[in-house]
């Protein structure tokens, strides 16, 4: 498994397309969730994502400060199906903070979870900033982690 983390266009256009890829084909096909998908953050973002050879394993955006919120976030992220159960997901989130805290180095960091990963992203210090609501159909709640 090879991780890379890349700016837009530091992406080859087979990186870029396999990416896309792989996030219809979880937050589209297998979510069920018809929504714009490409959403004109991906050229201000870092990429960063586990590969096999040119199949996409496991992917997060993280959107620079005032880009989705006024803080920093992370998003889309994801593990493909058939690596799932692998601890990727871990990996994935740990690697972006680590990239967050060490190099762009900001002091909080936002997502927008869905309500069954609040424990998961919680594990990493995240806290609910608010209640439940429904995110095209599936129940988010907004995360916030503070640097100390």
């Amino acid at each position: 498994m090879e991780w890379k983390l890349k700016a837009f266009d530091e992406m080859s256009i087979d990186e870029l397309y396999n990416i896309l890829r792989e996030r219809v084909d979880v937050f589209v096909v297998e979510q069920q969730c018809a929504y714009r998908e490409i959403d004109n953050f991906d050229q201000s973002s870092y990429h960063l994502y586990a590969c096999e050879g040119k199949e996409i394993a496991a992917y997060a955006r993280i959107l620079p400060t005032g880009t989705a919120y006024q803080e920093l976030s992370i998003g889309r992220v994801l593990v493909k199906e058939s690596y799932r159960g692998r601890g990727l997901a871990t990996e994935l989130m740990t690697k972006a903070l680590d990239f967050i805290r060490e190099e762009l180095k900001v002091e909080a960091v936002r997502l927008q979870a869905q309500e069954y990963l609040l424990n998961f992203y919680g594990s990493f210090g995240f806290e609910k900033i608010s209640e439940v609501y429904l995110d095209e159909g599936i129940p988010h709640a907004d995360m916030l982690l503070k640097f100390e």
